[in-house]
């Protein structure tokens, strides 16, 4: 696997700057980067993640994975264990519902990896994950 991957950008709509800027900043603890009055950006563990301003709230679609309805179209990022397991616990800390509680999926198969779902205030879908052996992530 290639361990130095460039980052990449992604932009999101949000219907609310001021609540997802606060969500993000403050729930989630991403540093803030530049900023107008219809978007922010953010440093997502390392990546460019932008919040755009649009006046309606995110639609998603659900498609059934390992018994559960996961939610689609959905982002996040591959963290290590104990990432994972520090982000679970603010989260928790800050009472964020969940989608998907924090769980082990694929149990004892490749691939094996705890995952996490959540919302942003605007309806986007989040999933951050950790994988058991890393070197997983794209094995069949």
């Amino acid at each position: 696997m290639n361990r130095h991957i460039r980052p990449f950008h992604l932009a999101v709509p949000v219907h609310n700057i001021g609540e997802c800027r606060a969500f993000y900043g403050e729930v989630l603890g991403m540093k803030e980067g530049r900023s107008s009055e219809q978007w922010v950006d953010f440093d997502f563990y390392g990546h460019q993640f932008v919040i755009h301003y649009s006046p309606e709230k995110t639609k998603l679609h659900y498609n059934p994975v390992d018994g559960n309805q996961v939610p689609v179209p959905h982002y996040g990022v591959v963290l290590s264990m104990d990432e994972w397991k520090r982000l679970a616990e603010r989260l928790e800390t800050h009472k964020v519902k969940f989608v998907i509680e924090p769980t082990i999926r694929f149990k004892g198969e490749p691939g094996e990896q705890a995952t996490l779902f959540f919302l942003d205030p605007a309806g986007n879908a989040l999933e951050f994950k950790a994988f058991k052996d890393i070197d997983g992530l794209f094995q069949k």
